[in-house]
């Protein structure tokens, strides 16, 4: 039995002129693979959209790292943000649909955690934005 690996067909953006191998995984851990960006993602699922937002977070981002990791997401098409305040300029930042595609990804996440680590919240993602439930 032969099976034969196809390559995505999906438009070229930045983040693919760099890839290390036309691997999912690897392309995929290349753009979502740090501690942090997952997380911002997340925070954008759970209805967090604004900078001051992210940084309420139990893991506490550092700001830098936040700021960074906000324009890495906006330059892969994952996020884009908008202004909500001239002076000083502030933005609020919302998923793109490529962004919201994500959602079964830290669902499957979320149940693994679930059930292999102790002490992990358990999420209810019928809700929206999901909330976290006593286990």
């Amino acid at each position: 039995m032969s099976s034969k690996i196809q390559t995505a067909t999906a438009q070229p953006t930045k983040e693919s002129d760099h890839k290390r191998s036309p691997c999912p995984v690897a392309c995929t851990l290349d753009t979502l693979g740090d501690k942090w960006t997952l997380l911002i993602i997340r925070d954008l699922f759970f209805g967090k959209s604004t900078f001051g937002d992210f940084q309420k977070s139990p893991e506490r981002i550092p700001t830098n790292i936040l700021a960074d990791r906000l324009k890495r997401l906006e330059q892969t098409g994952i996020i884009f943000k908008e202004q909500y305040m001239r002076r000083p300029p502030r933005y609020a930042y919302r998923l793109t649909d490529k962004g919201h595609d994500l959602g079964t990804v830290l669902k499957a996440m979320s149940e693994w955690a679930t059930k292999h680590i102790a002490g992990t919240w358990n999420v209810d993602s019928s809700t929206s934005p999901p909330q976290i439930r006593s286990s």
